[in-house]
């Protein structure tokens, strides 16, 4: 089975929770998780972010509920690594 190992996201976030909050919700849904955020753009209430996200085996579907909890939508997935494995073959009789 395939495993997601990276991904780089854009996303809209409000103002608050700040950058740090905001990367330390997302690190702790795995404790294998790693994270790094990237002001783009900011206005008076959301800012515009590259969020990147390192781990063995990523939930996207936790990973993008996470980020609709924190208040924020996203806007593309920028980036994808994906790390897949062989299918083992059936015997030959």
């Amino acid at each position: 089975m395939a495993k997601m190992k990276r991904l780089v996201l854009d996303v809209l976030k409000p103002r608050q929770p700040n950058i740090i909050e905001f990367a330390k919700a997302i690190a702790a849904l795995g404790s294998e998780y790693r994270v790094n955020m990237r002001v783009e753009e900011v206005d008076d209430k959301t800012e515009s972010v590259l969020l990147s996200v390192e781990a063995e085996d990523m939930d996207f579907v936790a990973l993008e509920a996470k980020i609709n909890e924190l208040g924020a939508s996203l806007h593309s997935i920028d980036e994808v690594e994906i790390l897949g494995e062989a299918e083992s073959l059936p015997a030959e009789p």
